[in-house]
């Protein structure tokens, strides 16, 4: 299981990494691992102004349907379109390939109340 260094983490599973005043938001690869496989990423439209906590659309796999949410308050400036013909790129390469939306940052405060790489790992169970 990947737990990059230099990207934060929310108790919900979704990571960050912010390059300059973007962010590029995905799921972890331990929240891929859970959902198994999947098949379609439902995401919000360009230029949707979002605020921290706010569904930010949702992943759907043959086990289940889960809802993404903003780890940051910010305006959405790309969406990952190829993950439209392949939504498997987030179980095969969720921090790379698999991301899923990049946000234009309006408060790096934000980053403040999101989890280390350590921190994150520490809530994940064991047999994981």
């Amino acid at each position: 299981m990947q737990f990059p260094e230099g990207v934060f983490y929310t108790e919900s599973h979704e990571w960050v990494k912010v390059e300059g005043e973007i962010a590029v938001i995905g799921i972890t690869d331990y929240a891929q691992s859970q959902l198994k496989d999947i098949v379609y990423v439902d995401f919000p439209e360009v230029g949707l102004q979002i605020k921290k906590g706010d569904t930010l659309g949702s992943v759907e796999s043959v086990k289940t349907l889960a809802d993404i949410y903003a780890p940051m308050t910010g305006k959405v400036t790309e969406i990952n379109s190829s993950l439209k013909d392949h939504p498997q790129y987030v179980n095969e390469d969720p921090f790379g390939k698999g991301w899923m939306i990049k946000v234009a940052v309006q408060n790096k405060d934000d980053l403040k109340g999101l989890l280390s790489a350590k921190a994150y790992q520490g809530l994940i169970p064991e047999e994981s």
